[in-house]
């Protein structure tokens, strides 16, 4: 929580980012007056960080055709497809990227925007097999292959499994299961609220939006990390807020900074979302979030069940958010 002597701090950066959230997307305003404001708190408070690197931002090695490629996985009754293993990136000391191979090289993936897709392993002296979803990375366009970033967790089966896996080596997947159906514009501004590895299916819609010259959404991210080397896609995130500086703002929180940390320190709180969100009067705005259990106990409460949002409660439900405002991955 804020000391008093912050919430003067405060105003300057309210009516700063309400301006951003108002304002028309082919606006060509400055951001002279956000950067010194959150370089004034990040010494008085450290609870903001816009960044601001990187250069253009681009979809990969994704290869038009004016036929559209057939997808791997196809959903419904196809089953399960069993992907070979082609390589695995160490991304820091607990995290890895996964690429997986598709029999066809001119396959996609089949996923959509805001979808998952299953994993299953059976061990050999389990009864029943482990099944848990994944979000890829990669792009939805890209053919021949779709990555995973997967943090592996102590007595996590699947993760475990998956950090032990060597190239050539099988694993099966399903899917694509459709979260959120999105198309262009169906919200004016959109929050991604995400801890951790829940970072992955709100990149995966930041990228489409952007992607997508037809969609003009503003995107606001405020993602939590427990260090630096925890923030997941960073690099990708400051490609796209340098690339559409109109359209989208990062904040980034560290419970455990290191000493020159400009951003956000601690966990994130109502005083952070109440100035950096959309206010919940504005029209066709929408908050989703995705993260550990803490998170959504303190943001806005948990799922009851895949297809049972629950009850909105949390710092959002305290900020004015209705129900219908938020989406919980």
């Amino acid at each position: 929580m804020f000391a008093r002597s912050s919430f003067s701090a405060l105003q300057p950066l309210r009516n700063t980012v309400r301006r951003y959230a108002t304002e028309s997307s082919s606006s060509g305003s400055s951001n002279t007056i956000l950067y010194a404001t959150l370089g004034a708190l990040a010494c008085g408070g450290g609870y903001y960080y816009y960044s601001k690197s990187g250069k253009s931002a681009t979809p990969g090695n994704v290869v038009p055709s004016s036929t559209p490629p057939s997808a791997c996985l196809t959903g419904g009754d196809q089953g399960w497809v069993g992907l070979k293993l082609a390589s695995v990136e160490n991304i820091n000391h607990n995290t890895k990227k996964f690429r997986f191979e598709f029999p066809d090289k001119d396959n996609v993936s089949g996923m959509h925007i805001t979808s998952a897709l299953l994993t299953k392993f059976k061990g050999p002296e389990m009864q029943k097999p482990v099944i848990r979803p994944y979000t890829p990375v990669s792009d939805e366009d890209q053919c021949g292959y779709l990555d995973l970033i997967v943090k592996v967790y102590p007595n996590g089966p699947m993760s475990e499994h998956m950090h032990s896996m060597i190239p050539g080596q099988q694993l099966d997947f399903k899917g694509p299961l459709t979260k959120y159906p999105w198309v262009a514009n169906k919200h004016s501004h959109i929050t991604l609220i995400a801890g951790g590895t829940g970072i992955t299916p709100m990149y995966q819609l930041a990228r489409a939006i952007f992607k997508n010259p037809e969609d003009k959404t503003k995107v606001t991210l405020v993602f939590g990390n427990i260090a630096e080397e925890d923030i997941l896609l960073k690099k990708e995130f400051q490609e796209l807020e340098n690339t559409y500086p109109q359209r989208f703002r990062a904040f980034y929180l560290l419970d455990n900074p290191p000493k020159d940390w400009a951003g956000g320190k601690g966990f994130i709180t109502k005083e952070l979302l109440k100035t950096v969100l959309p206010e919940p009067k504005e029209q066709n705005i929408k908050v989703f979030v995705c993260g550990p259990p803490g998170l959504y106990k303190a943001v806005s409460g948990g799922k009851v069940s895949p297809t049972d949002q629950g009850e909105l409660t949390g710092i959002l439900k305290d900020l004015g958010y209705s129900k219908d405002q938020v989406f919980k991955f």
